[in-house]
């Protein structure tokens, strides 16, 4: 029999708060964070969901030196990671803590925004050791001192929830005694313009699972989840926020950008997800789904949604609605979010809706409070057909 993993800390950095409580607020009061831009340097126009917070001033609640070698990424990740060690009081204790980290732009912030300097002469070099999606780990860990095994993956949009599968693995095999799992991820202009370029930028905020969708809205943040085995957790004398009960990946491999139109790999991440947790689809009380706002990907993870529920489909909500699409952090920020609606009792509302597609059989939530749910599925789904899906179970 498998050991059960445990989420002993969580920490979230995004368009709503820079932690859980502030995080948890904006979600009750069904307050966005998506605005204009305000930090990103470019003629760009496009709402975005910007963490409220310049470089300058997380350096400084990190007390890092603002002349220090860093990026926008990792000052992020820095600060999630520190509030989910800090909740599950792991600060050096053992010395088999593993970092997985999921990014794709690392530190191109800094990378694009010194290219012309790069090229002309050599008082920006050291940022380009920065550029890519392994130094923002790096960064993070060199930052704690804590970890025995960095590891970094990439696999767009589902990174960080393949980060908290991948450091669920490691735990079972034996390998580490403790993981810091998720991902960051800031906004950056090849980002945007690679992103417009693709045609799925939506002028207005997005609006997930409605008619009237016309596209994604980026974000950008960070999160983490401490996970541990049950032997490990009562070792250490940790209090377990819930149990990572179930998860699964797939790839339909349908397309390079877009997911299959009869959503056959989220239809198997969901199904594999609920098959190694050991519950029916009727045992689901809230999904937070993927849910972009695009005209591909809603059409698509709903008629998933539908395959795998059938008639008793629970309350969907996308809460990309509150924070952005923060790409590869998605899975990460989406995975905090779904365990404080677990634990809070509540369902988040997917946000700017008011037309129902024709195509689905079920509506977006509007968010309800008092509902005492036992088991949330996340979702996230990445370019080339690469799905994930998470199940979070109360204790």
């Amino acid at each position: 029999m498998q050991e059960e993993i445990f989420v002993t800390g969580a920490g979230i950095v995004s368009a709503i708060g820079m932690n859980k409580q502030e995080n948890l607020a904006a979600l009750k009061a069904k307050r966005g964070g998506i605005a204009p831009i305000r930090y990103l340097q470019t003629s760009r126009a496009f709402p975005v969901g910007e963490v409220k917070a310049s470089n300058e001033e997380m350096c400084h609640a990190l007390r890092v030196p603002a002349t220090a070698i860093t990026t926008r990424s990792s000052l992020m990740g820095m600060i999630a990671a520190r509030e989910a060690l800090e909740q599950a009081a792991l600060h050096g204790r053992n010395a088999r803590v593993a970092l997985i980290s999921g990014t794709t732009v690392g530190g191109m912030d800094k990378s694009e925004q010194y290219y012309i300097d790069f090229l002309e002469n050599d008082t920006r070099n050291e940022y380009i050791a920065a550029h890519d999606c392994g130094a923002c780990t790096e960064m993070i860990a060199d930052y704690f001192g804590l970890f025995s095994l960095v590891e970094t993956l990439s696999t767009a949009c589902s990174s960080a929830a393949n980060a908290i599968l991948l450091g669920a693995a490691l735990l079972r095999d034996g390998r580490v005694d403790a993981v810091v799992a998720g991902g960051c991820e800031c906004i950056t202009k090849f980002h945007l313009n690679g992103f417009n370029t693709l045609m799925i930028l939506d002028k207005e905020p997005c609006k997930p699972f409605d008619a009237r969708r016309a596209g994604l809205t980026l974000g950008e943040g960070a999160a983490y989840l401490v996970l541990e085995t049950g032997t490990a957790a009562r070792q250490r004398g940790a209090i377990p926020l819930c149990r990572l009960s179930g998860h699964a990946n797939s790839s339909d491999a349908f397309h390079q950008t877009a997911s299959s139109p009869d959503g056959q790999g989220a239809f198997l991440s969901m199904t594999r997800a609920l098959n190694a947790a050991g519950l029916s689809p009727t045992e689901i009380d809230y999904i937070n789904a993927h849910g972009t706002g695009t005209i591909n990907n809603d059409a698509s993870e709903g008629m998933a949604i539908q395959r795998v529920f059938g008639e008793k489909i629970p309350p969907v909500s996308s809460t990309k609605s509150f924070t952005g699409h923060t790409t590869s952090a998605a899975g990460g920020v989406e995975a905090v979010i779904s365990i404080l609606a677990l634990q809070e009792n509540f369902i988040p509302a997917n946000l700017h809706f008011t037309t129902p597609m024709p195509e689905l059989a079920f509506v977006p939530s509007t968010g309800r409070e008092g509902v005492a749910s036992r088991h949330v599925l996340s979702n996230s789904f990445g370019f080339g057909g690469n799905n994930t899906s998470l199940v979070f179970s109360k204790l």
